[in-house]
């Protein structure tokens, strides 16, 4: 959707008349919605520049002008083009335009810079990476783009902002390979901007190209099926096995079928720790996806996003598939069936409302399955972790009723995560006390579990594990601030246990990636860092929320970190319904532990505040099939080697 567009000719005239911007607002109000203040000054600011690039009798004065083209299936809007040819070639310039005076470099990650936006110092992607992944977007998901051969010229203009020199950060070497591909131009450099345009748009088009852009089928190009399709193949972390397979073959039917009959499809997949959803969930993104189905992969929590992003992509550029992973508040304003299908991964985490402040849309399970025709909800209700999860198969059913769809509900069962024991799994449920099964004392498989009364020797323990291949990490419980978040002092520590001199930080890094970068074994994650992901081992520090008291594990949510918002207004609901807030927190509190001491395939070693939690667990292992009940000086273990021989 294009909110402005004009030749050459009539946009120069509706500057020079002070029409321009009325006749974007006028457009903007119909077409989207509500316009603000700052995007009516920005144009006001940024299109009397783009006044004067154009002023040039070379540029011809019948190419296409078009301003805020909303890109299809995302929030994103393109701020300029100009449509014209290249000799024979069909060409649109892409121009990225920014109001920015300064730039703080950010080393790291990949692409990203800080600047000034709306008053506040904020982390926002480079201008040359935004006109080159809009570019991205475009030539991958417009099937006219694809089949016309419109080639795509993208760069940015930052009209105010000055060039530093040998040291400006703009263009500092870490953002060579994206400035490359979209060249950035700055104050004072018009005339350079200018000679892109007239390199690229010899010839007008009267509008032709954007006329197809905008009414191109929105389809996956052939280029990106390829790219997904290689990334996977050989990729030994995504073969399905067992259970995974059916429940594969059923989705890719159902998504057809929604399709074929214009019949809306749901499906709810349960599964616990280890069944492999996440595994599942990128199968699927990548076969639909093969099939020119328009799909994403949907999750509230960035971390899975961003990991399983970045394993697919290896060696591939961020924007080619960033646009394939969302975060679940994506789709307040989708439009009715705009997708093929949309798969979501840890759909118990699913919000009511979307938004900062959670004002935003109805239901986000409901707008999910509002926006696709096959929505795929992979869930487990025992991983509910703050007050604001409300995903459930019976809101997942209520709203598959209200929208006259069919739902199939299919279950997989452990295979991957602690050694493919359910066994582990029940037991940790009877432990815990969150239900009673029948693993009271049987634990099942092989699978390492350790009680330390040392966090110095399990972290050690853990480090060390991790050198064989990066896939041990140290969490804990929410029950230390995070205040090292925003400091730039290395010697502060959040996680501090006088008694042991034990001193270690929440992940000050990347957290999104915190899960997967070599440098991270020295942070400690939580849970909102480590759910939906896997390690062969898992260290965990269960903190004062957690203990054990006259023959029971109790709770306490008084002891949680004052920066936690899992359990943000409980204050409130225990006063207006004490014993519903007593039994959330609790829940809450249980599934936190639940998810974290499930999180490593081959083990799980945990220390405790609590002395008498210590020695409960140990004793409730002791007693188990695998316990040997060994005590050294530092902890208590039971090692299992692959023959089932305990040491």
């Amino acid at each position: 959707m294009i909110v402005y567009e004009a030749t050459k000719e009539e946009f120069l005239e509706d500057v020079l008349h002070d029409e321009l911007v009325n006749n974007i607002s006028k457009n903007y109000n119909s077409k989207i919605g509500r316009i603000n203040e700052r995007e009516v000054r920005a144009w006001n600011n940024s299109m009397q520049y783009m006044y004067r690039v154009l002023m040039d009798n070379e540029i011809p004065k019948d190419a296409g002008v078009a301003i805020e083209f909303k890109i299809p299936y995302t929030s994103k809007r393109v701020d300029f083009l100009i449509s014209g040819r290249q000799g024979n070639k069909n060409s649109v310039v892409i121009v990225e335009l920014k109001q920015w005076q300064s730039v703080e470099v950010i080393r790291g990650k990949e692409a990203i810079v800080k600047t000034v936006i709306n008053r506040g110092l904020v982390e926002t992607t480079h201008p040359s990476y935004q006109a080159w992944s809009y570019a991205a977007l475009i030539k991958d998901y417009n099937e006219n783009a694809q089949n016309e051969e419109i080639n795509l010229y993208p760069c940015a203009y930052l009209h105010n902002y000055v060039d530093q020199g040998d040291k400006d950060t703009l263009t500092d070497p870490v953002y060579h390979y994206y400035i490359e591909q979209a060249p950035v131009f700055v104050k004072g450099q018009a005339t350079q901007l200018r000679n892109f345009i007239k390199k690229y748009i010899q010839y007008g088009d009267n509008k032709e190209n954007l006329y197809k852009i905008e009414k191109g089928r929105i389809r996956p190009s052939k280029s990106l099926q390829d790219s997904l399709s290689a990334m996977l193949k050989g990729n030994q972390e995504f073969i399905m096995i067992d259970d995974q397979k059916v429940v594969f073959e059923q989705a890719v039917y159902l998504a057809r079928e929604a399709i074929r009959t214009n019949t809306k499809q749901v499906l709810v997949v349960k599964g616990g720790p280890g069944t492999g959803k996440s595994v599942l969930a990128i199968n699927l993104l990548v076969e639909l996806t093969s099939q020119s189905m328009v799909c994403q992969y949907v999750t509230k929590n960035a971390a899975p996003r961003n990991i399983y992003a970045t394993k697919l992509k290896q060696d591939f550029r961020k924007g080619h598939i960033d646009n394939l992973f969302k975060g679940s508040g994506s789709y307040v304003d989708a439009p009715k069936d705009e997708f093929d299908a949309l798969i979501v991964d840890e759909a118990h985490r699913l919000n009511k409302k979307s938004g900062m402040f959670s004002h935003l849309g109805e239901n986000q399970t409901k707008e999910i399955i509002n926006a696709s025709k096959f929505s795929i909800f992979f869930i487990d209700e025992h991983q509910r972790v703050t007050l604001k999860d409300a995903g459930s198969i019976a809101e997942i059913q209520k709203y598959t009723r209200e929208f006259g769809a069919n739902m199939s509900i299919m279950e997989l069962d452990s295979q991957f995560r602690c050694n493919g024991s359910d066994g582990y799994l029940a037991w940790i449920d009877d432990v815990l006390q969150i239900r009673e099964t029948a693993n009271a004392n049987d634990i099942g498989g092989q699978y390492d579990f350790r009680v330390f009364n040392n966090p110095n020797v399990l972290r050690d323990t853990i480090t060390e594990l991790n050198k064989i291949n990066n896939k041990s990490r140290l969490v804990a419980g929410y029950c230390w601030n995070w205040d090292t978040k925003g400091k730039s002092n290395p010697n502060y520590y959040d996680i501090m246990l006088d008694k042991f001199d034990f001193k270690m930080s929440w992940n000050l890094g990347n957290s999104e990636t915190w899960a997967i970068d070599e440098t991270s074994i020295s942070e400690c994650g939580c849970i909102h860092t480590c759910q939906g992901l896997e390690f062969d081992y898992v260290g965990v520090i269960i903190g004062d929320d957690l203990r054990y008291e006259n023959g029971k594990v109790i709770t306490d949510h008084t002891k949680r970190a004052k920066t936690d918002n899992s359990l943000k207004g409980i204050k409130k609901m225990l006063k207006e319904d004490p014993y519903r807030a007593a039994n959330l927190a609790d829940e809450i509190i249980r599934n936190t532990y639940r998810t974290l001491m499930t999180r490593g395939q081959k083990g799980c070693f945990v220390y405790c505040t609590d002395q008498a939690l210590a020695a409960y667990l140990e004793e409730r292992f002791n007693n188990t099939n695998r316990g040997a009940g060994k005590i050294t000086k530092y902890y208590s273990w039971s090692y299992v080697a692959e023959d089932g021989e305990e040491y």
